[in-house]
């Protein structure tokens, strides 16, 4: 049965970044992968910005709303998609759920920048009946659920060292990588913050950290997303090595291999083994785990509540920056 659903926020992430793209093979938005995805109706959307309105009316030609509240409350849909900026989650997920109860809402990341209205989200939807998804979209791409595999079956053995890079500040985009460390790694045990780092935007700090996982240890370290974008993870095994590069869109493996002059030592193999990923199609992906969660199937989507354990290591190392 075809999944109704209402997109609040037409920004880039709701429609913005594949709206006037030539290849319409990459899927990266709310509103692409729903009408490329059988399973799901789009019946309309939220938005403030007439030029944001302008567009949505020219495509898709459905209902629109300047009010979360009316939009739910007449179009009634299965499913709510929450992509406006961070600050505004709360207020326009209350106005959602006091309003009409959907049987998902799906909202960007991260669910807040405080912890204490992050868990409010999430009471709020579990009291309502209501499953609460955040928009981590990595635990569902087809290179992250390999690499998961091959950690639980040992071919990447632990406990694991990894090197990580992010930019465009912890809350934002190392968020992301927090949550994909803790999904190969389990939960995040201790941090220790190497370097204060900055404020990205005078707002969101970006310090190097040291997080300690139930099965390894990872470095992060902060980049300059004013110079280029920059998200990359090494993961070092006794197994073998593993580069997860541009932020998913190109993996390596490269395994152990006898020194074939050094008896007695072993080097990684020059073979390098490419991992498919599908980090081009990755907004349907998300849709696609939706749906089986809809029909009873398990899904790695990041529910709310496990995106509290990413935010509280968070506000713990944003608190302990602060006290240094």
């Amino acid at each position: 049965m075809t999944k109704s659903c209402v997109i609040i926020g037409l920004g880039q992430i709701g429609m913005g970044y594949d709206y006037d793209q030539f290849d319409q093979t990459k899927i990266f938005t709310h509103a692409y992968a729903i009408e490329k995805n059988s399973k799901f109706k789009l019946v309309g959307a939220v938005e403030t910005s007439i030029k944001q309105k302008n567009r949505f009316k020219k495509r898709y030609a459905l209902p629109l709303y300047n009010d979360p509240a009316l939009a739910v409350k007449e179009l009634k849909p299965d499913i709510v998609v929450i992509s406006t900026p961070t600050q505004t989650h709360r207020s326009i997920l209350l106005k959602v759920v006091n309003a009409y109860k959907p049987k998902i809402i799906l909202c960007e990341k991260p669910l807040s920048y405080d912890l204490n209205e992050a868990k409010n989200m999430v009471k709020l939807c579990k009291e309502a009946g209501i499953e609460l998804f955040v928009n981590y979209m990595r635990r569902v791409d087809q290179g992250v659920l390999e690499i998961k595999k091959r950690i639980e079956i040992g071919k990447i053995s632990t406990p694991i060292r990894a090197n990580v890079w992010y930019s465009k500040g912890l809350q934002n985009n190392g968020s992301h990588f927090l949550d994909l460390l803790s999904f190969w790694l389990g939960k995040a045990k201790s941090t220790f913050i190497i370097n204060q780092g900055r404020l990205w935007n005078n707002f969101d700090p970006e310090p190097d950290l040291k997080i300690d996982f139930n099965l390894g240890t990872a470095i992060f370290r902060s980049a300059w997303e004013e110079s280029f974008s920059h998200y990359t993870i090494e993961l070092l095994s006794r197994s073998g090595r593993l580069s997860y590069d541009y932020g998913g869109n190109h993996i390596e493996w490269q395994k152990k291999s006898k020194d074939p002059y050094f008896a007695g030592y072993s080097i990684l193999n020059k073979h390098k083994e490419i991992l498919k990923n599908s980090m081009d199609i990755y907004q349907l992906r998300v849709y696609d785990s939706i749906h089986k969660y809809s029909i009873g199937e398990k899904t790695t989507l990041c529910t709310g509540s496990e995106s509290l354990e990413s935010l509280k290591k968070i506000d713990l190392i944003i608190k302990q920056r602060r006290k240094n």
